[in-house]
C-alpha cells in the first residue's frame, strides 16, 4: 500500500518549491484565460449605421493572378452603396497586368495601379499600401489579400459598423481555410490562438497588433502618423507595427462578426510555413516594451506550466515511488485547473470565430504550441542577426 502513501510535505522542499513554481505559472495563465480571453465570449454585433460612408478597399497583389480572378468578382459584388476597390500590382510577371486591361475591365468598382520597381527605402509592401493609401478617393480605408476570400457580401458593411465616430481603426479576424494534414491543423490553431491574443487584449484596451487581411483605418490618421515611416525598411510589420504606433484604447473597435471574416488560403508545406513564421515573428522585436512584456509572460508562463507539468510528474514517478500518489494528484490537480479551463474557454471562442479548431483537439494542440514555441525561440535566437527576407 506503499503507492497510497500520502506525502510528509515538510521533508521535500525541492518539490514543493517546483509545485509552488507550477502553480504560480498556472495562476498567470489563468488571469489571461478568465480576465482577458473571456472578454471575446460575450460580444455582440452593433448595427450597422443608417448613412455609410464610402469605402476604399485595398489589395496588394504581386503574381497573385489566379487568386484575383476568384477575390475580385466577390469584392465587386459586396453589398455596400459606395466604395472602390483598389488593386496595388507590385510587379507581377504572371500576366496580371494583361488581365487588368481585358477582364477586369467587367467589373466597375475595381481599379489597378501598377508599381513598375522595387525602392530601397521602403520594403514592396509598405510602398504599395502607401501608394494605395494616398491614392484613395475615400477616407476609410479597408486592407485585404489577394489570397483572402470574404464569407459573405456583407463584409465591408459590417466592418463599417464598428467605426464609430470615436474609433478610427477597426480590428478584424482572418481564419486559414480548413485542408486535411496536420500541418493545417497547427496553421489553423496557432492562428486562432493569436488571434485570441490579440482582439482580446484589444477589447482589453491594450492593442498592439493586426492582421493585413482583415483591417480598417481612416486615411487621415495613416497620413497624420506617416504611416510607416519608423520601420521602413523592416520586412513586414505592416499590418502589426502600424497598430503597434497608432493603436489605443480610445481609437480602436473590434470586429466579431462572422459576416466580416475573411479567410485566408493556408501554406501548403512546411519550408512555405516556416519562413512565414520567420517573417512574422521577426518584427515582435519592435514592439513597444509593454507589449512585449504581456506577450512573453503570456508565452513564458505557457511554456513553464507544461515544463513544470512533466518534469515534476516524472520526477516524483520515476524518483519517490512511495510518495508518487500524493504527489501526482496535487499536480495533475493544478495542472488540470488550467488545462480544463482553457480547453472551455477556447473551445467556445472557436465556436464563435469561424470554428477554427474542433473542440476535442485544444489539449493536443496546446501541447503541440509548447513545442511550436520552444522550436521558434531556439530559431529567432540563433538567427537574431539575420536579415529577413521574403521567399
Amino acid at each position: 500500500m506503499d503507492i497510497l502513501y500520502f506525502p510528509d510535505w515538510p521533508s521535500h522542499p525541492i518539490i514543493n518549491t517546483s509545485l509552488g513554481l507550477l502553480g504560480i505559472t498556472v495562476l498567470v495563465q489563468l488571469y489571461y484565460l478568465l480576465g482577458v480571453f473571456t472578454r471575446l465570449l460575450f460580444r455582440r454585433s452593433p448595427t450597422p449605421p443608417s448613412q455609410l460612408p464610402p469605402v476604399t478597399v485595398v489589395v496588394c497583389a504581386h503574381n497573385e493572378l489566379e487568386n484575383l480572378r476568384t477575390l475580385l468578382p466577390m469584392l465587386n459584388e459586396q453589398d455596400y452603396p459606395n466604395y472602390e476597390v483598389i488593386v496595388m500590382d507590385d510587379r507581377s510577371v504572371d500576366g496580371t497586368v494583361n488581365f487588368a486591361d481585358t477582364e477586369a475591365k467587367q467589373w466597375k468598382r475595381v481599379r489597378f495601379l501598377h508599381i513598375e520597381q522595387e525602392y530601397e527605402h521602403v520594403t514592396p509592401k509598405k510602398y504599395a499600401i502607401t501608394t494605395a493609401v494616398r491614392s484613395a478617393k475615400h477616407e476609410i480605408i479597408l486592407l485585404t489579400d489577394a489570397d483572402c476570400r470574404p464569407t459573405t457580401d456583407q463584409w465591408i458593411k459590417g466592418m463599417v459598423a464598428y467605426l464609430t465616430p470615436d474609433k478610427q481603426i477597426v480590428i478584424g479576424f482572418s481564419p486559414y481555410e480548413k485542408r486535411s494534414g496536420f500541418l493545417n491543423r497547427l496553421i489553423r490553431f496557432e492562428t486562432f490562438y493569436a488571434a485570441i491574443q490579440y482582439l482580446s487584449l484589444a477589447l482589453a484596451g491594450k492593442p498592439y497588433m493586426a492582421v493585413g487581411r482583415n483591417l480598417m483605418y481612416r486615411k487621415s490618421l495613416f497620413l497624420q502618423n506617416k504611416g510607416f515611416y519608423t520601420h521602413l525598411r523592416v520586412t513586414g510589420g505592416d499590418d502589426d507595427l502600424l497598430m503597434n504606433e497608432i493603436a489605443t484604447p480610445q481609437n480602436t473597435a473590434v470586429c466579431l462578426d462572422p459576416d466580416t471574416f475573411m479567410v485566408s488560403i493556408p501554406k501548403r508545406n512546411w519550408a512555405a510555413w516556416y519562413w512565414q513564421k520567420k517573417r512574422h515573428l521577426s518584427v515582435s522585436k519592435y514592439y513597444k516594451f509593454p507589449n512585449k512584456v504581456r506577450l512573453a509572460v503570456l508565452s513564458g508562463t505557457h511554456i513553464l506550466s507544461w515544463i513544470f507539468f512533466i518534469g515534476l510528474a516524472a520526477w516524483v514517478g520515476l524518483s519517490f515511488p512511495t510518495l508518487q500518489l500524493g504527489y501526482i494528484i496535487v499536480i495533475a490537480s493544478i495542472f488540470g485547473l488550467r488545462l480544463v479551463t482553457q480547453w472551455i474557454i477556447l473551445g467556445i471562442a472557436s465556436r464563435k470565430l469561424y470554428k477554427s479548431v474542433g473542440w476535442f483537439v485544444i489539449p493536443f494542440m496546446d501541447f503541440v504550441l509548447f513545442v511550436y514555441y520552444i522550436v521558434m525561440s531556439i530559431v529567432m535566437w540563433a538567427n537574431r542577426r539575420k536579415k529577413v527576407r521574403w521567399h
